[in-house]
């Protein structure tokens, strides 16, 4: 498809997926990094009945709060 005719569909709305590659799709600023961080067992046990409650994975509700923590930090200053 010419890249004229894939912005026609697209302007017109048109389904444009099945020219795409989205196995390729990359989100900027969103390369992931494994860490490793070790937990007194309390505080696993009540992470994991937080994310019952919430019905998400541990690491999910992890991932979840510490980016809630580095948008509003406590002290008031600034966002990393």
């Amino acid at each position: 498809m010419k890249a004229t005719e894939f912005d026609t569909k697209f302007e017109a709305g048109d389904d444009i997926e099945d020219v795409l590659d989205l196995s390729r799709a990359r989100r900027p600023n969103l390369e992931s990094r494994r860490v490793n961080v070790d937990f007194p067992a309390w505080v696993v046990e009540g992470l994991d009945r937080q994310a019952k409650r919430l019905g998400v994975t541990r690491q999910s509700l992890i991932k979840m709060w510490i980016a809630q923590k580095l948008e509003h930090p406590v002290d008031g200053g600034p966002k990393l």
